[in-house]
């Protein structure tokens, strides 16, 4: 057997230092470009390949990555410093850069960022303007064509000026939505205040002016708005403007047609800027995004620096009166909002004003005329601009809108007719003439255009009165259909449930047809009504002669037949007129119970109401009350009343409690009059605040 000889190890750093005491590094370019040592030993092939190559290898490594740790270091301080000279010597000319992306500049901050990115995406001009209404179901367009477009528009060298934010309006009243302050301007009720059906009563709108921007809500007037100008502001009653008009309505996207969706996607935006003021757009854009960022102070005066600059350009008016009216709204000022009803009317009026900003600047300042209650003002403003753009479909409909508002609804039936005439299957058309119809009386006639209003899917139609108006002509047309309606309505979030079809309520109050009064917690108040129910009758006994005039006939249109007479005490929570010097007593009694006397959205009065008599079945208009019913004559049979399917007949000296947010319906067909005494008192579980806040109706 061979002995193994066991070498003694040799010291890698003896090897170095004795064996191979120079180590030249060559100089290398690895696939980065770099240069980089490699270390190579003369020596043995035992060597070469051995321990000591090994180490003098890595040797070499670390040396390597020393050097290119060094470069690294030098290179960023160079990328550093190179920076800070682009910034601090302004090398880039960024406006000219930036001025190259202007046809892609959606938002008009004069740079491009996500919200343009929104528009190559297929969102249309209008949503990417008041960024929070993004619409679903639109397909992208390819990449090739969005370039296509950007081409063709820098070939043409167009520049458009971005869409500016809609301020929310306040015309036809779509509850949703959500959308600024409306003017609280008091809204007159037709004298039972029982149905949002009454069109024909005009509200003292034009007298809100001081008061619109004081945290109520704005009631704009008439018949029509009697529906639609109570907001419902019961989540934070803090006054908030209604998006009312056909075009803030946009509905749902994913209910409406794909070639609808697809039309709204290719919307270009409008074409703002003459030809002078392109060369001045970077001044306008950059006074425009202070606005774009809240900045209204600095916005006001940059914009008003322009305008004394350049004195004939309309779109520098144009953006301080925007300016103006986003600081009237931080402001809650109407002294400023007027300010700024001037500078649009100065912005329309300018020589080289282009048509599309002239359409802008018209219809803004109809809707804050419309929100300060000056209705006839904005009346007058869409007739100007119905005259200036006569083919503008959307523009008739709204100046049917606006002569609803002030009750004139003959006008606005021509309007309506005009539009139909050139565009019968204009859903928003459809559906305002139908409800103008059935104010008429006209029930038959007015179905199918409510109907097919609604099945049209066209902005401005998704709305919960034009559901309650088709289900009521219908069921007065022995219709069951109606119901269908009402299911739908309910469904698309109009209605609380189908048989509690109110419009103005407030989330979370407890919702039950009939009432205790312990449920009401307002014993007190029940026990004073029973207890002196024979002095309220003889006074109201007193006050019966039809030669006093002082029982008026309802005027809502509710009945089928019959008479029904009413006299008025509190409306609205104040005192309707001298009623309460006839019947001194009665009034007397109730002074004391806030509940009813203070009821903003209820009434006290005395209802008579003859044999042969029958009421619609109905609803009231909001869950904020609850409606008590103190019998003072009452036939031994044939008077009752439904409230959703439990029917129940009146004691004289007792008090029903229902909630007339429910469908109701009544009968009397006794031998004699059926007399009762109506109080109307705030739902029980209102806070204080709500109860104070909350508008009138």
């Amino acid at each position: 057997m061979e002995e193994t000889v066991l070498e003694e190890p040799i010291c890698e750093e003896a090897v170095l230092a004795e064996e191979i005491p120079e180590v030249k590094p060559a100089a290398m370019v690895n696939k980065n470009g770099v240069k980089a040592e490699a270390a190579t030993a003369s020596g043995g092939g035992d060597v070469a390949s051995g321990g000591v190559a090994s180490g003098g290898g890595g040797a070499a490594s670390g040396f390597s990555g020393t050097k290119i740790f060094t470069w690294f270091m030098v290179l960023a301080l160079l990328g550093v410093w190179s920076s800070v000279a682009v910034v601090w010597l302004d090398l880039v000319d960024y406006d000219n850069v930036i001025g190259k992306l202007s046809a892609y500049d959606a938002d008009g901050d004069g740079d491009f960022d996500v919200e343009d990115a929104k528009v190559l995406l297929d969102q249309s001009p209008g949503e990417v303007a008041s960024k929070k209404n993004r619409t679903k179901g639109v397909k992208e367009r390819p990449v090739s064509l969005v370039q296509k477009e950007a081409k063709e528009e820098s070939a043409v060298e167009e520049q458009t000026e971005p869409i500016v934010e809609e301020v929310i309006q306040t015309t036809e009243g779509t509850e949703e939505e959500g959308q600024l302050p409306p003017n609280p301007s008091q809204e007159q009720q037709a004298p039972e205040g029982e149905s949002p059906d009454a069109v024909g009563t005009t509200a003292k709108a034009e007298d809100a002016t001081e008061e619109s921007f004081e945290g109520k809500l704005a009631v704009e007037a008439g018949s029509f708005e009697a529906e639609a100008a109570v907001q419902v502001e019961e989540k934070e009653p803090v006054a908030v403007e209604e998006k009312t008009t056909q075009e803030d309505s946009e509905g749902n996207a994913e209910d409406q047609p794909e070639d609808m969706l697809q039309y709204k996607a290719k919307k270009k935006k409008p074409k703002l800027l003459n030809a002078f003021e392109k060369t001045i757009k970077a001044e306008i854009d950059a006074a425009e995004k202070l606005r774009k960022k809240g900045k209204v102070e600095e916005a006001v005066r940059a914009f008003d620096t322009l305008v004394q600059q350049y004195p004939q350009s309309p779109r520098c008016r144009y953006g301080k009166a925007l300016a103006e009216d986003d600081l009237a709204e931080k402001m809650r000022s109407n002294d400023m909002l007027q300010k700024a009803l001037s500078t649009y009317k100065e912005a329309s009026e300018l020589p080289n004003a282009m048509p599309d900003l002239i359409k802008a600047t018209l219809k803004k300042r109809a809707e804050r005329q419309q929100f300060l209650g000056r209705m006839r003002g904005a009346l007058a403003t869409l007739e100007k601009l119905v005259q200036i753009f006569s083919e503008d479909v959307a523009l008739k409909n709204d100046l049917g809108v606006a002569h609803l508002l002030i009750g004139d609804n003959k006008s606005a039936k021509r309007v309506y007719e005009e539009v139909l005439a050139i565009a019968p299957s204009n859903g928003f058309a459809k559906v305002h003439y139908g409800f103008i119809l059935k104010s008429e009386n006209k029930i038959a006639e007015s179905i199918p255009f409510l109907r097919d209003g609604l099945e049209s899917g066209d902005p401005g139609t998704d709305d919960g009165r034009f559901y309650f108006h088709l289900g009521d002509a219908l069921q007065r047309m022995g219709d069951d259909s109606a119901y269908k309606w009402y299911e739908r309505g309910h469904q698309r979030g109009h209605f609380a449930s189908v048989w509690q079809r109110s419009l103005y309520n407030v989330d979370g109050l407890k919702a039950q047809p009939w009432w205790t009064p312990k449920d009401t917690g307002y014993m007190d108040l029940i026990k004073t009504l029973e207890r002196n129910w024979r002095t309220i009758r003889d006074e109201a006994l007193s006050v019966m002669d039809k030669t006093t005039g002082l029982f008026v006939p309802e005027e809502e249109n509710l009945r089928e037949k019959g008479e029904w007479g009413q006299f008025t005490l509190w409306q609205q929570g104040k005192k309707a007129g001298e009623s309460c010097h006839s019947v001194p007593k009665t009034c007397g009694l109730l002074e004391r119970y806030t509940e009813a006397t203070g009821c903003k959205r209820g009434q006290i009065k005395f209802s008579v109401m003859q044999p042969g008599t029958h009421v619609w079945p109905h609803t009231g208009p909001t869950n904020c009350r609850l409606r008590m019913h103190l019998g003072l004559v009452i036939p031994k049979t044939g008077c009752k009343i439904r409230c959703t399917n439990d029917t129940r007949a009146w004691e004289e000296g007792k008090v029903l409690i229902f909630d007339d947010s429910f469908e109701h319906e009544v009968w009397q067909d006794a031998d004699s009059y059926r007399l009762i005494f109506i109080v109307d008192v705030w739902h029980p579980e209102l806070t204080q605040y709500q109860r104070q806040t909350l508008s009138p109706i």
